[in-house]
């Protein structure tokens, strides 16, 4: 178990800094909210533990959401977005269907905790959001805290069509895990740890 948490660890950490897209980069960096929100990292943590508290699935599927929304269009949230009557979005593509919802709970009531702070209020990205919540999932399971830049911007786009082609399915043999996942940046150990939690 101490092994699977720590591949997390380096693969939640791989996955925050190698998958941006470029379109939405931003210039990260810890203690972004400092004169905005300086509270947001407890805040969001309090939110994680209490749901955490709730239910175990918790962890794999906060995990998941974040690695399912970084392979896609880089870490920006966009696939929390919903779907309206004129755009079908990620969260609906059949990839995406079996997604846990209580990785999508676990980012709306972090986010409503920091908008119930007047001063946080619409000032905190979902998608920092998301990377915080995933580094306090893996800390509540067993696995270490580890700091996290923040200044992700949130996507503004969420098509159902950008899915396509970009999450590794379980009839992939090793070579093409392989090379999907080096495309992003990432190794054949941090692929096994994160299929752990995908499939």
């Amino acid at each position: 178990m101490a092994h699977f948490i720590t591949f997390l660890l380096v693969l939640s950490l791989s996955l925050t800094f190698s998958l941006l897209p470029e379109t939405a980069s931003a210039q990260l960096r810890q203690n972004y909210y400092a004169k905005t929100c300086p509270n947001v990292e407890s805040i969001v943590r309090n939110a994680v533990t209490q749901k955490f508290r709730q239910t175990f699935v918790t962890v794999p599927a906060t995990i998941r959401l974040f690695f399912h929304d970084c392979f896609v269009q880089g870490c920006d949230a966009s696939v929390i977005i919903q779907s309206t009557g004129s755009n079908k979005a990620e969260k609906d593509h059949p990839d995406n269907l079996s997604l846990a919802g209580d990785g999508f709970d676990t980012v709306i009531k972090a986010k409503q905790a920091v908008d119930a702070v007047p001063s946080c209020r619409n000032k905190v990205s979902c998608a920092d959001i998301l990377a915080m919540a995933t580094r306090d999932v893996i800390a509540l399971s067993g696995g270490p805290s580890y700091a996290v830049e923040l200044g992700r911007l949130d996507g503004l786009s969420s098509t159902a069509a950008s899915v396509n082609g970009k999450l590794p399915h379980p009839d992939f043999n090793l070579n093409q895990l392989n090379s999907m996942f080096a495309a992003h940046g990432l190794t054949q150990t941090d692929m096994i740890a994160l299929s752990g939690t995908s499939f």
